[in-house]
């Protein structure tokens, strides 16, 4: 029964001190042992729980009096509990540690390292083989307007590529995400004069529907080259010699006649099958080349659009699909390999970017 007087309640203090000292927290065995005395004495109906409740039923003037004395109590015991508590833990840890050996001998761990991702690898080597044949590495902003884009690049005004089922519009703004790194090459003109020789790698979008071979944000490396005299047999020279640097010695190209809005002529550039090599397979459909880049001879209204007189300069651009290099080098058949991030894939790779 729960003290009602005073009188009750010391002398139930004075019982409970009396069995916390029998209990000896301080010298509880193991930590089982110690738990037990803690559940006897703080537990929901512990001796001491008990005790401090009663205090409830007391006047206010007694409760005044008493409670700090049992919880003076109570704070004595927890910390008698605590202290055996970090006795016994050391003591189990010390002796787990006793037990334990080590070789010596066994390889130490090696922590996992992060690396490149194989895109980045990619467009570094491209613009690596670029740098050697002595252009400069330029970049732009993402976010462009129309002149740098489509109007100074010589697109007419109804080009479907215009379009914002082909772009990305920013809402309220007369802005667009970059759709090739091209607008870079205006940027260098604008804040140049001739001759100039500059390689624009970067990350592009297009308002296309994600499948196995395209991706609304992807990667080009472009270059441009104006110089007295620069025409399309240099263009040949420039762009045999750096996919023999990508792709070895002795890689055959073909030129195919195309057309792009900023250099005429157009043409598209396929490399003889690497896979195969020549005789047919999936990786080039059967025909034994591979498209592997655009190109062409810089329009004559490019360069008046950047007050570049084409009477005394010409020259000659290109660009190239990075994924589409790193699928054909690496044997990767869905784009969308690499952009999920899924380290099943990733591990494939750390053999070639170490």
């Amino acid at each position: 029964m729960a003290p009602t007087s005073r009188a009750a309640w010391e002398q139930a203090y004075a019982r409970v001190e009396s069995a916390l000292r029998s209990a000896g927290a301080a010298s509880a065995a193991d930590l089982p042992a110690l738990e037990e005395t803690r559940i006897r004495f703080l537990g929901r109906k512990g001796e001491l729980t008990e005790l401090l409740k009663a205090l409830k039923d007391l006047p206010l003037e007694e409760r005044k009096a008493l409670g700090p004395k049992g919880n003076a109590l109570k704070e004595s015991f927890e910390a008698a509990i605590a202290s055996r508590r970090a006795e016994l833990e050391d003591a189990g840890d010390a002796a787990s540690l006793k037990n334990e050996t080590v070789d010596l001998t066994l390889p130490a761990l090696r922590p996992p390292r992060g690396r490149l991702h194989p895109l980045t690898v990619t467009l570094r080597e491209i613009a690596d083989i670029f740098h050697r044949m002595g252009y400069d590495w330029a970049e732009g902003p993402f976010v462009e307007d129309e002149r740098h884009n489509f109007s100074a690049l010589n697109f007419p005004p109804d080009h479907p590529a215009r379009d914002s089922q082909d772009t990305f519009y920013l809402e309220g703004l007369p802005l667009l995400l970059r759709t090739h790194t091209s607008t870079v090459q205006i940027r260098a003109m604008e804040a140049s004069r001739p001759p100039i020789r500059v390689v624009c790698p970067g990350r592009v979008f297009r308002h296309e529907q994600t499948d196995v071979t395209h991706s609304a944000v992807f990667h080009q490396v472009e270059g441009l080259v104006v110089d007295r005299g620069a025409g399309f047999s240099d263009l040949k020279g420039h762009l045999q010699t750096f996919l023999e640097a990508l792709l070895g010695r002795g890689t055959k190209t073909r030129f195919r006649p195309s057309y792009f809005p900023f250099v005429e002529p157009s043409a598209e550039v396929d490399v003889k099958c690497f896979l195969c090599p020549g005789s047919g397979c999936p990786a080039c459909k059967r025909t034994g080349w591979i498209e592997i880049l655009g190109a062409g001879v810089v329009h004559p209204k490019v360069l008046e659009g950047v007050g570049w007189d084409p009477e005394q300069w010409s020259g000659f651009a290109f660009g190239i699909g990075v994924e589409r290099v790193a699928m054909l080098l690496h044997g990767v058949r869905d784009l969308r390999d690499f952009y999920v991030n899924d380290l099943r894939f990733l591990n494939q790779f750390d053999e070639d970017l170490a």
